[in-house]
């Protein structure tokens, strides 16, 4: 099949531009009540109590970052590398609230969505990071920065190697 017209490019976009609506949906969401995202923050007790602020007031916008150069397509492997490691944190702050039997809300899209943690939280929010890991794992870089400014191939569109 000739490069243009094969399908995974498209998927591979299509994954790399929904991890970046994921991501800045969340960081917008805790945005606008972003002293009841730092109360969040404060109920899950991980974090000593100095730090829960400017923790509160740097991730919504470092999440609005991931999503932007995800869905420009710069830096795609390093900045999926930065989303899936904040994935893994969140869940691991998740099951550990949940573990300790807090009902708590979980924060993951501000105030806008209320849910408290829960094991259907935790299996969202691990299916929500899907995406990002396969950025990591093979990034798209189809209509990329990553590939206009420095030629990185789009993993989704190698050639297949045909057996003989």
């Amino acid at each position: 099949m000739p490069r243009g017209t094969r399908p995974l490019p498209w998927v591979g976009l299509a994954l790399r531009l929904a991890a970046a609506v994921i991501w800045v949906a969340s960081g917008a969401a805790k945005v606008p009540d972003i002293r009841a995202f730092q109360v969040i923050v404060d109920r899950y007790g991980i974090l000593p109590g100095w730090a829960t602020g400017p923790f509160a007031y740097a991730l919504p916008f470092a999440e609005i970052g991931i999503g932007i150069y995800l869905g420009a397509g710069l830096f795609v492997r390093g900045v999926a590398a930065a989303g899936t490691l904040l994935f893994a944190a969140f869940l691991t702050a998740q099951g550990y609230a949940w573990l300790r039997g807090l009902s708590i809300d979980c924060g993951c899209f501000g105030t806008v969505a209320q849910t408290t943690v829960s094991p259907l939280t935790i299996l969202r929010d691990f299916c929500l990071g899907i995406p990002t890991f396969l950025m990591l794992a093979f990034p798209a870089r189809r209509f990329s920065l990553d590939g206009r400014l420095f030629d990185a191939p789009d993993l989704f569109d190698l050639p297949s190697r045909k057996s003989s």
